[in-house]
């Protein structure tokens, strides 16, 4: 076994460890310590609010959460990797570099609320597009922990992209990689929020990285644009209420006074990164594995409706979508599609398309599925409620 390094070895390792992080298509790194006694606390907080919902898996592992040398005795720092995942626009991935931003920035979340605001489309968060991170990020995490290891003896040394309970915001802005925004995301001044977070515990001292001051001042936007008001106090997000909590891990029905609100958005939501400003500083990503697969950013409701239960399998292979299965995925575009039909004009030929293709989705759907078409089908065409008509406004407004 290899001695332990001293201080200047370490400090030259971790510049090494930076590079090859670089090399490996990380945009940034963070080193930290241990040490999450606040975070701790916070968390207790939330799940003793209930806030987690049916997200046992919150809950299920205590302290150990906040604790990463209980999760992994022997760690002693954490690295906190960032990739971007912001695709490039299409037309210029294979010929030409990433528009520098803030130009492609804008130019991004114009289009995505253009979407937003049209009730026909079918919107998916921007990080599920593409390829599923876990598996891009997994591998070149194991990667750059293999590197460690040909260097020095690492006394422990384990990779995590959202396999095991880590508080990896926190463990993040612990390291200086930004700091938590009040929608609860981690937020970096030269990237937003438009990146996937993975971690490495490692058993070796190395120099940690100072955190940085928070930047959201006295902002609200992503408080003020929720659709569900999910985010009920700046940096406390009750999940029960957000539309990705409601598309994505919920199993069940979605409650009612929830359907109205979601709009069209059938996978995640966007929209509290969408209105921050410091997305305007959003990084595309230089990998090909984020770009969008099956026109998941183009598609609409009904197209996306016609799917099989085999098409679906098909078109969602390697992406994070297929983790919610065919059933919730026709839940959320029942649910969308009553939006949808309740918003469009009278007389609209897309009215009648609709209603059709919800009627003739009742003829095999699930008990789960066919309660959400039968209340798509009582949206009263060219009828909004308020809360929906906000939503909407505030979409447009922003999309200008």
């Amino acid at each position: 076994m290899n001695p332990t390094p001293d201080e200047a070895a370490l400090t030259a390792l971790a510049a090494d460890i930076r590079t090859e992080a670089g090399r490996l298509g990380f945009s940034q790194i963070a080193i930290s310590d241990v040490h999450l006694d606040a975070a701790e606390a916070g968390l207790q907080r939330w799940l003793d609010a209930g806030f987690h919902g049916e997200m046992g898996y919150m809950a299920r592992h205590g302290s150990k959460r906040a604790r990463p040398a209980e999760l992994v005795p022997g760690t002693l720092r954490v690295i906190t990797v960032r990739m971007d995942y912001l695709p490039a626009p299409q037309s210029s991935m294979a010929t030409a570099p990433p528009p520098e931003p803030p130009a492609a920035a804008a130019d991004w979340r114009d289009a995505e609320w253009a979407r937003i605001a049209d009730p026909q489309a079918a919107v998916v968060s921007v990080y599920a597009r593409g390829r599923d991170y876990h598996k891009v990020l997994r591998s070149r995490l194991q990667k750059l922990a293999d590197f460690i290891a040909s260097r020095t003896d690492p006394g422990v040394v384990r990779v995590f992209t959202d396999s095991a309970p880590v508080l990896e915001v926190a463990l993040a802005a612990r390291g200086g990689m930004g700091w938590r925004g009040k929608h609860t995301l981690l937020l970096n001044r030269e990237a937003g929020s438009m990146f996937f977070l993975g971690e490495l515990f490692i058993g070796l001292p190395l120099p940690v990285d100072a955190p940085q001051q928070e930047h959201c001042g006295s902002c609200s936007r992503c408080i003020d644009i929720c659709p569900t008001r999910a985010i009920v106090a700046p940096y406390t997000l009750d999940a029960r209420r957000c539309i990705a909590y409601l598309t994505i891990e919920l199993a069940g029905p979605i409650p009612e006074d929830m359907r109205p609100l979601m709009g069209n958005r059938v996978y995640g939501c966007d929209d509290c990164q969408l209105v921050c400003p410091w997305n305007k500083y959003a990084q595309t990503s230089p990998l090909p594995d984020f770009a969008p697969r099956h026109a998941l950013d183009s598609s609409g409701l009904l197209q996306l409706w016609a799917w099989s239960e085999t098409d679906f399998l098909q078109r969602t292979e390697g992406s994070a979508m297929r983790r919610i299965g065919f059933e919730r995925f026709r839940r959320n575009l029942a649910v969308a599609l009553g939006n949808a039909r309740r918003s469009l004009p009278v007389g609209q030929v897309s009215q009648q398309a609709i209603e059709t293709a919800l009627r003739a989705g009742l003829t095999a759907a699930t008990p789960l599925v066919a309660e959400h078409i039968r209340w798509a089908l009582t949206q009263a065409p060219g009828t909004t409620g308020s809360d929906l008509s906000d939503s909407l406004h505030q979409a447009q407004e922003h999309g200008q």
